[in-house]
């Protein structure tokens, strides 16, 4: 009885140290979570509030690249410029942007920005005013809706395009000084230019949808454009730029398909009318869908975009989610984020040693940037829509492997490079400091015309005006980068560059869903 009561004794005090132990490695796991889960936090902040910062930097370049009569002029350097534009045909052509580091208005890549801007404004326009930049923005995006809406003064004739590009091109100056003439280019009936009319189409359609609540009137005559340019575009079919064949050195167009069914995809989310989804899922989607075969998203070819664009159709929309073609969309987006992902069995090879997306050796940085726009879009697509994965040739992926790529372009622009140098001008310690930019390159204090301009671009001192939130080209294949002012490749800055930066940056500001309904 004795040795029984002893031997339970110590089986008691056994018990009692293994409880014992196991609650204090409970503890210790705990403890070790909240400290990892702190830290992910910390971390998670961090990126947010850089994404924030840089964002604020991203937006600046909008107002670096204004025409007309400033308001509210940001810029201490920039001052009114092309007044008289389009005063030859009793136009107001004056607002606009100009294209990059010259004064030429070629309204295909600007109509682009402004769909791609009001695209970004109506996904994370919350998270634009969490950091104070949800209304530069807009100012911005009505600066070129403005000058759309004055392009467009018959319902088929549409100006394309303010200045001589030849001319242009043989001058350095700043554009306050400019005295070269700026003649204007139109397409119309017996010209026609459909993928500029349908781009400009989708540029109106998407605006109206950001003016909605907050400008109603303006609005609705935005959308009575679209409409008008798009019917335009779809009735008079032809290339911009072989009907035109002096805007082919710059912009050439491969196609004016992508740019109907990328104007009819907005229309329809501008209006809610059937009609519009039809002409994307019918037999224009048969003739000009290229489903199954991932294509890169630019101002050129807005396929991707197209397919990212009514996948958020088949994630929301009940109504229509069934339909045969609205899958077949799905599909390809799908396929192009398989694609981007860098372990994904189909992933693409065209990448730097570092990870970057690289395409062209010419303005190298927008297909990451615009690619990595798509792929928080589809991220965040399917966070708000409770799809847990995605398969890659059989292979799952979730939408936080989208959302790592897309940081991953992103970090690599603001520095995470191996030049450890941010391509986005004004943003970190280290940055070009020779971009080729007429206006960023001459003091405001010099008298120059055209030809005496061009010591400045030959200058070695430094840009004495920050071309602030200028994208540049970047960095070639082998990850280099020449800070140039006469590297034109690398260091020239575009305003459609732009659009997809502060789109990238916006959606990175903080992870959240997305409204299921534009209206």
């Amino acid at each position: 009885m004795g040795e029984k009561s002893k031997k339970g004794g110590w089986c008691g005090w056994i018990i009692a140290l293994i409880v014992a132990a196991a609650a204090a490695g409970a503890i210790v796991v705990l403890v070790m979570k909240k400290h990892k889960d702190s830290s992910s936090d910390a971390a998670s902040a961090a990126s947010e509030k850089k994404y924030g910062d840089a964002l604020k930097v991203a937006m600046q370049f909008f107002d670096v690249q204004k025409s007309g009569r400033l308001v509210n002029n940001k810029i201490s350097w920039r001052g009114d410029s092309a007044v008289k534009d389009g005063s030859q045909e009793k136009l107001d052509l004056s607002q606009g942007m100009y294209d990059a580091g010259d004064h030429m208005k070629f309204n295909f890549p600007m109509a682009y920005t402004a769909t791609v801007l009001s695209w970004a404004i109506l996904e994370y326009g919350d998270q634009m005013k969490g950091v104070g930049q949800l209304e530069p923005a807009q100012d911005s995006l009505k600066w070129i809706t403005d000058y759309l809406i004055n392009c467009h003064p018959k319902d088929n004739v549409l100006y394309i395009q303010v200045g001589d590009a030849n001319a242009d091109h043989k001058c350095w100056d700043r554009p306050e000084d400019m005295t070269e003439a700026r003649p204007l280019i139109q397409i119309n009936a017996s010209t026609p230019g459909t993928e500029v009319a349908a781009e400009t189409a989708a540029a109106m359609a998407a605006a109206s949808l950001v003016f909605k609540s907050k400008n109603s009137a303006y609005s609705s005559n935005l959308l009575k454009h679209a409409k008008q340019l798009f019917t335009f575009a779809d009735n008079y079919r032809g290339t911009y730029s072989e009907n035109i064949p002096e805007v082919a050195t710059y912009y050439n167009s491969t196609g004016y398909g992508d740019e109907l069914l990328w104007a009819a995809s907005w229309l329809y989310h501008a209006t809610g009318d059937q009609t519009y989804f039809d002409y994307a899922t019918g037999k224009n989607a048969d003739s000009f869908g290229n489903f199954g075969n991932p294509t890169w998203f630019s101002w050129d070819n807005k396929l991707a975009g197209t397919q990212v664009l009514l996948s958020r159709v088949s994630f929301f929309n009940s109504k229509v989610s069934n339909s045969d073609t609205l899958q077949e969309y799905k599909k390809t987006a799908e396929a192009v984020m398989c694609g981007l992902l860098p372990k994904s069995p189909t992933a693409t090879s065209s990448r730097t040693d570092s990870g970057l997306i690289w395409i062209t050796e010419w303005n190298a940085l927008q297909h990451p940037v615009a690619s990595a726009f798509l792929a928080v879009l589809y991220s965040d697509y399917m966070l708000t829509s409770k799809t847990e994965k995605m398969t890659c040739d059989g292979n799952e992926y979730t939408p936080s492997d989208l959302r790592k790529f897309a940081m991953s372009q992103a970090n690599y622009v603001l520095g995470d490079n191996p030049a450890k140098m941010s391509y986005l001008v004004g943003y970190g310690d280290k940055y070009p400091q020779y971009v080729h930019h007429r206006g960023a390159s001459i003091p405001t204090d010099a008298d120059t015309n055209c030809k005496e301009g061009w010591k400045y671009l030959d200058s070695t001192e430094p840009n004495p005006n920050v071309a602030t939130g200028a994208l540049v080209g970047g960095p070639f294949l082998n990850e280099t980068y020449i800070d140039s002012r006469n590297n034109s490749i690398q260091g020239e800055p575009t305003t459609y560059n732009s659009a997809v930066i502060v789109g990238l940056l916006s959606g990175l500001v903080s992870t959240s869903s997305v409204v299921q309904s534009f209206t």
